[in-house]
């Protein structure tokens, strides 16, 4: 069951934050190769610029990236989409975000009525996603802890969707993903990367394909408050 959004005025928008604003950006994104319409119209329902600081909300319905501080980013709505897409395919139900940042993504899979677990190691970063989920009134359980861990208690995963990137698929994470679960991460350095689908087979084994190039910030260790 999809949740209903918890709207205050703001979410409304106005201008460049408006509903038609929104609506041109699914546009872009279908002409970009989007197909899923589950996908865009979580897009197009959720008001990004609350994700946002306020002196940049004008450009929420871009499809760029924008800085939310601590030298970390909202993603492209593309690639957002894509992403999203992608951990689609296998009819997840239960699935486990690395890096919540603004809390934008696990907001899109909340939406399209995913039980949602995601971990930020930035603790201020959590504090304002949580603030913002609960003012949409949507359920996800979040974490502050090193996402490189995982949070392999509610494991395993039917999805998995890391929104930073390390030079190589992370191991723990891989095991904490459910036979026929789909983990979709960006893998590589800051000078070349690739968007990565990656498939457990029952075997244990897992099959690994390469989507698209990408550009993420790089997946860290530790925690910060």
């Amino acid at each position: 069951m999809t949740p209903r959004l918890r709207l205050q005025p703001e979410a409304v928008g106005m201008g460049m934050t408006s509903q038609r604003v929104r609506d041109r950006l699914v546009e872009r994104l279908r002409e970009a190769g989007i197909v899923d319409e589950r996908v865009l119209n979580a897009i197009r329902t959720l008001p990004r610029h609350l994700f946002v600081d306020e002196a940049l909300a004008t450009r929420a319905y871009e499809d760029t990236a924008l800085p939310i501080g601590h030298s970390q980013t909202i993603s492209q709505p593309w690639v957002v989409a894509r992403m999203t897409e992608v951990l689609l395919e296998n009819a997840p139900k239960k699935v486990l975000e690395i890096g919540t940042g603004s809390g934008y993504q696990a907001a899109v899979l909340a939406i399209l009525g995913l039980e949602v677990y995601t971990v930020e190691r930035i603790g201020d970063l959590l504090r304002q996603a949580r603030k913002r989920l609960r003012q949409l009134g949507l359920n996800v359980r979040s974490k502050h802890d090193d996402g490189r861990i995982g949070w392999p208690e509610h494991g395993p995963y039917d999805g998995i969707i890391v929104t930073a990137a390390a030079p190589a698929l992370v191991p723990v994470l891989v095991e904490q993903l459910a036979v026929g679960g789909q983990l979709v991460a960006p893998v590589g350095g800051s000078g070349s990367q690739s968007l990565v689908r990656l498939v457990k087979r029952e075997d244990g084994s897992v099959e690994e394909t390469t989507l698209a190039p990408v550009v993420f910030v790089p997946l860290l260790s530790g925690t910060l408050d």
